[in-house]
């Protein structure tokens, strides 16, 4: 029933800018933090960003930071991630997701995490 549906990635320029959507349904939205995660070509996943439930908490790993903004829309059931100054090294596919970790990206024991099936962003010249 939870679903988490990306949008919004492509091909851009370095230095160029995109902006992620994903769009939720299937549980309370509002009562949940969210974040933003990646996986590049031939590694692992990698924590972005996380927002918490109200949008009022914002964070973001160290290699972003700077760059890249996440946010809310409750009403909308919606997150975004608005990536500006992009380098070839963001180039990943990217998942929002449900209940996984800040910082970290890892997924308690006691927690239900959710992903969505990713959005592709390749930054090349």
């Amino acid at each position: 029933e939870v679903q988490l549906v990306e949008s919004g990635g492509g091909l851009v320029q370095p230095g160029g800018s995109l902006r992620l959507s994903c769009a939720a349904s299937g549980f309370t939205f509002s009562s949940y933090a969210m974040s933003w995660v990646r996986q590049a070509p031939g590694k692992g996943l990698e924590w972005v960003s996380g927002i918490n439930s109200n949008g009022g908490s914002r964070s973001y790993a160290a290699a972003v930071k700077g760059r890249f903004t996440i946010s809310r829309d409750n009403a909308k059931n919606t997150l975004t991630l608005q990536m500006n100054s992009l380098k070839p090294e963001d180039t990943a596919v990217y998942y929002c997701a449900r209940g996984v970790d800040n910082y970290s990206g890892s997924c308690p024991p006691s927690r239900r995490c959710y992903w969505g099936q990713g959005t592709q962003v390749t930054v090349s010249s």
